[in-house]
Formats: C-alpha cells, structure tokens, sequence
C-alpha cells in the first residue's frame, strides 16, 4: 500500500538517486564523449547509458523493478515499477544545449505517483509525490542556495493567455501524426508555444507554472513518468488526448494547469477531425 510514509522514504532515495546521476552527467557537458544513433535522429551516449546504471545501482535496494531508456526492462502493471530516463533531451546534450534532465518517476497501478527531475545545467530540481489526498511538489533553485519553493500550476484561464509547449516524433518525417498541423493551429490562437525538446522539463514546466500547457505524442513511460507525478502533485491535470488516464500505455501526453484542459483536448482533437477528412478526400483531377 502506498501511503504518505512509504513515499517520502522513497523520495528521499529517488532525490539522492537523481542527484548522483546529473553530476555525473553534468561532468560530461560539452566535453568530448562517445555517440552513437539509435535510429536516423535518435541518439545515445555513453553518459545515458553510465546514468542509468548508476540509477539502477542506487535504486535497486527498494526491491522495486526498474524500466529505463537503455537497458528497458518489464513492466508489469498491477506492480509498482520505477521509469528512468538517464538523460531525457540528449539531442541537447550532445549539442551543448542546457535544456536537459535526468528523470526518474515511480508508477504505482498504473499511475505515477513520485518524480524526480534535476536539470543540472540550468540547476533545478523539482519533485513531487501523491497518494489520496495528499500531495507535496516543490521546486528547488540548487544554483543559489539551495531555495525550496512550492511548486503549483499557472493559474491563468484564457487560453489567448496561455504558454505552451509541445514536441515531435522521431519518426516526424514519415509520419502524418507529425504534429506540425497542431503546433501551426494552435500557436495562432495562444500567446505563444515554444519546443524545447526534453518533455520530462515541459512538463515541470506546466507543474511550477511556466508553462499553462503541454502536449505530444508517441511518447515513452519514461519520458513522461516523473514529471507526469510532478504536474498532478502541483495541481495539475493529464490526460491522454482522450482526455483518460492511459498515456503511460498511449505515449500521447496532454499536461495542463486544469482550467486549460478541455480546451485545449478539444482544440487537438479539431486539429485531428480536420486532417482525417482531409486524408479521406480523393485526389483532384487537376
């Protein structure tokens, strides 16, 4: 049974955890390492491969099965299981853009209910646990101090106020759920949508209220595990694009501050209704 207890035991674990791997990455920034391609863009270090052992190591006392990037590992879905992303965002660390984090969330029935991530070039951590009623998610400025603040979600409610974020797939080339269709429509009618390309820091971005939403899709339980905890601990909502709970299973990802939600499930699934009739049209004679 999950209780207020047992999380902030774990948390404990999970914090000095993530810390050890984002120093250990964060050495490694803009120095020469080794990199090698998972697919045509998709890439992989040695420091993903060094961070998730050490994260295996250190978490592997709980008795809790571990999931990560590169060494997978199986979920069973009535079984706690912790999703660790060793460097989320490692386009950017390998072009010396600071927009990355080691992340690391902890599932339980299916939900995530702790996260942990630390973004140690741009030195913050924020994390968060909940069960029931009660909830913690807190953000951590570790350049100047440390300075430990609540962490809770935006509350602006016009979505021509809203900041948002969003991805695309690494398959975007090939694939008619690219996204672009979405990012054109809906950057029109917000104050504006920016794509950073690290979705576990959009997402703590929706939680300590920079951002008012998120959205992607084909995402990975580990991408969005951590900071998915994070954003419901702040007040938040996410959901599917489906507006249900199965977007660890779906990989499609919509996070918001709450009064933005609907709107926004709405907008994308406008977006999706516009493209598929498109799609069904035969071709012109011309």
């Amino acid at each position: 049974m999950v209780t207020p207890e047992s999380l902030t035991q774990l948390l404990t674990v999970v914090r000095a955890a993530t810390e050890e791997a984002a120093t250990l990455v964060r050495a490694a920034y803009r120095k020469p390492f080794g990199v090698e391609h998972k697919g045509p863009v998709d890439l992989v270090t040695e420091y993903d491969r060094r961070s998730e052992q050490l994260l295996r190591e250190r978490l592997a006392p709980t008795g809790i099965p571990i999931v990560g990037e590169e060494a997978g590992g199986a979920w069973e879905r009535d079984r706690p299981a912790f999703f660790v992303d060793p460097i989320d965002g490692t386009t950017n660390f390998v072009h010396g853009h600071p927009f990355w984090c080691v992340s690391v969330g902890l599932v339980v029935d299916a939900k995530p209910v702790l996260g942990v991530v630390i973004a140690p070039v741009l030195g913050v951590e924020w994390y968060g646990w909940l069960t029931g009623e009660a909830r913690v998610a807190r953000r951590v400025e570790r350049a100047s101090g440390p300075v430990e603040d609540d962490c809770k979600v935006s509350g602006v409610a016009r979505f021509t106020d809203a900041l948002l974020a969003t991805g695309f797939p690494y398959e975007r080339k090939n694939s008619v759920e690219n996204n672009f269709d979405a990012f054109v429509a809906i950057k029109s009618q917000c104050q504006a949508v920016r794509r950073c390309g690290s979705a576990a820091l959009d997402l703590c971005l929706v939680a300590d209220g920079t951002y008012e939403g998120y959205w992607e899709r084909r995402l990975r339980p580990w991408d969005i595990a951590g900071g998915s905890a994070i954003v419901h601990a702040a007040g938040g909502k996410v959901t599917d694009f489906d507006a249900q709970h199965a977007f660890l299973h779906t990989g499609d990802v919509v996070a918001t501050n709450g009064p933005l939600h609907q709107e926004l499930i709405d907008e994308l699934a406008r977006i999706h209704s516009s493209r598929s009739l498109m799609d069904s049209m035969p071709p012109s004679d011309d």
